[in-house]
């Protein structure tokens, strides 16, 4: 009998307690918040913000890099030397330079050079590295280059996003949705509103709406200058285009972990529309909110209005992914709006009469 074994009893302890560590961590936190958006009552319809902003790291990516580095441990792909490394625009790279440092890893975040100051001075903060490349489309290469010199493993989480997480429940963020919504009003969602970084998220939830059977419709809101609009329009997943301005949404190419077929609708969203929606909301609700939930609140108006005019009454909820605290060096700076040609007055004049109307 011949047989070749390449069990390792030191790592495979190792692994375990990784794994503990990782889970507890799950296990101290408890769930995000639900926010209750205030329209007029007489509207009929009822507006939530889940506030993702609230993970020990600050952003909705806190639970894709819990599911990334579990996916990478059960996988075997990440020991007790293992040098991580990630491809990000920065929220992500956050997220995991946390993890890593709970494991005990080096991390490397490949990252464009556009990437907040404040983004990475938290990657830093959690131990991690910053390589900036200036080019957005370079980053997956670089990162492949990176992991290969350190002997490392690539996370990539524009590839096992859409897997990484068990999307037909294990507390994941559409299941959490449905539980904390089922006391309301109307406990069905008409409609979830995500935006697309990975893909991961909007695969998660419109799978577990099928999976569960519920009549909910998935819309993704998309900012200018992403791949994920046009190529969803069109069918053409080899759709380039420059890349997007409102970090951790929007992608130059359309990323292996999109998954078009689980949407039921698009919108795209200019970004001075997605700035102003931003600050809008910090004066409306008080929750001081980043870009990315800015484009998320710019598309809940536009379906709100749709539900009106339909006289349609229901619920719609949408994320608070990070918080704008990130942000005040670009969409938080007047001298950064102006340098991109973005006016966001009109648009914000156009929300705040919204609630009038």
């Amino acid at each position: 009998m011949r047989f070749t074994d390449r069990h390792d009893t030191g790592t495979r302890r190792w692994v375990a307690e990784a794994i503990r560590k990782v889970e507890a961590d799950a296990n101290r936190s408890c769930d995000t918040h639900l926010h209750v958006f205030p329209l007029p009552s007489r509207w009929g319809v009822n507006l939530y913000l889940k506030d993702e902003s609230v993970h020990p790291t600050g952003s909705l990516k806190h639970r894709l890099a819990r599911s990334l580095f579990l996916y990478g441990l059960a996988n075997g792909w990440i020991g007790p030397a293992t040098t991580i490394v990630e491809a990000s625009s920065g929220s992500t790279a956050v997220s995991e330079a946390y993890f890593a440092r709970l494991l005990g890893l080096p991390f490397i975040a490949v990252m464009p050079a556009s990437t907040s100051p404040e983004k990475c001075h938290l990657i830093e903060f959690y131990g991690g590295k910053c390589h900036l490349v200036d080019d957005p489309g370079a980053i997956h290469d670089e990162s492949h280059r990176l992991a290969a010199k350190t002997g490392g493993h690539f996370m990539d989480q524009f590839t096992y996003a859409e897997r990484a997480t068990d999307w037909r429940g294990n507390n994941n963020i559409a299941e959490s949705i449905y539980s904390q919504m089922s006391m309301e009003p109307h406990p069905v969602p008409a409609w979830i509103v995500v935006g697309a970084g990975t893909g991961g998220t909007s695969a998660t939830i419109g799978r577990y709406i099928r999976y569960r059977r519920h009549p909910t419709r998935l819309a993704v809101a998309d900012p200018e200058g992403s791949a994920f609009y046009p190529s969803w329009v069109s069918g053409d997943t080899s759709v380039t285009t420059p890349g997007s301005r409102i970090e951790g949404i929007g992608r130059p190419r359309v990323e292996p972990s999109f998954q078009p077929t689980v949407i039921d609708r698009m919108i795209a969203v200019p970004d001075a529309r997605s700035i102003a929606a931003m600050r809008w909301t910090r004066e409306v609700t008080g929750l001081d909110v980043g870009g990315s939930t800015g484009t998320n609140l710019a598309a809940c108006v536009d379906l709100v209005a749709e539900m009106r005019a339909a006289g349609e009454r229901g619920s719609i909820v949408t994320l608070v992914c990070d918080s704008g605290d990130r942000y005040r060096g670009t969409y938080g700076n007047p001298g950064w709006l102006a340098g991109q040609g973005l006016d966001t007055e009109p648009h914000l004049a156009e929300l705040r009469a919204f609630l009038t109307g």
